[in-house]
């Protein structure tokens, strides 16, 4: 009876057999596995295997061993033309036709090169300028009316008198390049076969208006130089508040609640000043879906990206979650304008912005993003070297150096326990300005893009 049973139990199983299509996804994005669930209730000849990512390292091995390889990869925007002029990534402009309209210009255009379509937006970055009230009015400064960016220095000096600085800058590349772009700034040009490169940050005004600005702001001690952005320093200084404000992406709400919690109530939005006090905008951060072209299941692929990215339940679970979104639809609807809340972990929902419809801040940002700023075909690469070229300008302030010699006069004539002289730290000497720090990464760009196969100019 048992080995009938058996056989029964193995007829029935086998009659249960799973003929679904999978595809897998790569993604960081943490409501991604609640999205596909729904999405194979859907579509239920669909499964939708899910692997949570982070970085492009596993990425780029997959692709160079030419296995285990997802179908659906979720890609920033400014890693999205690597991997499409090296032809990794699927053309999709047949089956993305009118979807521009339903996207702001911003993603829109940063999801093409040469005219093609390589990935469907799926969230956004526009900056916006995040602000701790409470501490700008200790020093009587409203920072809501600073629309320049010599507003913007004149209130820093104003911070700096109570001990507080207005940011943090250690050297980040997503920063430097959104503030170039801000400024006008086109240092990047790739020809239409995405052949030839031409990097100018040397001459290039927008790069350096903003350059001259940001040396003036950390020549007089005005920035935090040594707090790496999302470290524990970083996070506490603006917790304390000697760090007041930020200049970063619109997905920053969830962020700042989940990392600075006990300043609830504290912290303010507004819009990103200009050196001429212009509206205009430009994107730090936010992804697209794309299709890898050695995927086996491109249909199935598409409908998954199609289901969260243009349908209204995917983008308001995502939204939900905290993610900013990419499309017009949701940034004018009265639901997202007209919130005064951020959700936490917890699913509470916390006035973190003192009351403020802050989305209609965010979603004026995303309409002014400018169109025009081209990626590197190896953007990837040159903003891990931005650290080590560019970002040895940040190395040395003036009050570092000072200290340094402060410490040396004081432990002058002390000895080690054996009696031995004792070897005091060196001055590191002239700081590396940042346009000497921006030689070096043009350079280091170029090299890399020549050996690369690019012919770069």
């Amino acid at each position: 009876m048992m080995a009938v049973l058996s056989a029964v139990f193995a007829v029935s199983a086998c009659g249960r057999q799973d003929n679904r299509t999978v595809i897998t996804v790569w993604s960081w994005e943490p409501s991604m596995r609640a999205e596909a669930r729904d999405f194979e209730l859907a579509n239920p000849d669909i499964r939708v295997d899910i692997k949570a990512t982070s970085g492009y390292d596993n990425l780029n091995s997959a692709i160079q061993d030419g296995y285990n390889m997802p179908d659906v990869v979720q890609l920033e925007y400014f890693a999205l033309p690597q991997y499409a002029v090296s032809g990794q990534l699927r053309d999709i402009t047949d089956q993305t036709q009118g979807y521009g309209d339903n996207y702001t210009p911003g993603t829109w255009s940063s999801v093409h090169m040469n005219g093609r379509v390589y990935g469907v937006p799926m969230d956004s970055g526009p900056m916006a300028f995040f602000y701790n009230d409470d501490v700008f009015r200790q020093a009587g400064v409203d920072a809501s009316q600073i629309h320049t960016w010599n507003d913007y220095y004149e209130a820093a000096k104003k911070l700096k008198a109570i001990g507080v600085y207005i940011a943090a800058d250690a050297g980040d590349a997503s920063f430097y390049n959104a503030m170039i772009w801000l400024n006008g700034g086109r240092p990047f040009h790739t020809t239409g076969d995405g052949k030839t490169v031409t990097v100018d940050l040397a001459d290039d005004a927008g790069t350096q208006g903003f350059t001259a600005f940001w040396q003036k702001m950390i020549d007089e001690d005005l920035i935090n130089t040594q707090l790496n952005t999302w470290s524990d320093g970083w996070k506490n200084a603006l917790a304390t508040g000697s760090v007041a404000s930020v200049f970063t992406g619109a997905w920053m709400p969830s962020l700042l609640l989940s990392d600075v919690p006990g300043s609830a109530g504290l912290w303010r939005v507004a819009s990103m000043p200009t050196a001429d006090g212009s509206a205009t905008n430009s994107e730090n951060g936010g992804s697209a879906l794309s299709v890898l072209n050695l995927s086996r299941k491109p249909e199935a692929a598409m409908r998954f990206i199609r289901y969260v990215c243009l349908d209204r339940s995917g983008i308001a679970k995502r939204v939900d979650g905290g993610a900013f979104p990419a499309d017009k639809a949701t940034l004018n609807s009265p639901r997202f304008l007209n919130k005064t809340t951020v959700r936490d972990s917890r699913g509470i929902d916390v006035p973190y912005f003192g009351g403020q419809q802050f989305n209609r801040v965010l979603s004026r940002a995303a309409e002014n993003v400018s169109v025009g700023y081209q990626y590197l075909p190896f953007e990837v690469y040159a903003r891990s070297d931005f650290r080590a070229t560019l970002g040895q300008s940040y190395k040395w302030t003036n009050a570092e150096r000072s200290l340094l010699k402060v410490e040396n006069r004081i432990r002058l004539g002390q000895t080690n326990q054996d009696g031995s002289p004792l070897n005091l730290p060196q001055d590191p000497g002239p700081k590396v300005s940042l346009v000497d720090g921006m030689a070096l990464w043009q350079k280091d760009i170029k090299e890399y893009g020549t050996n690369q196969g690019f012919t770069v100019q």
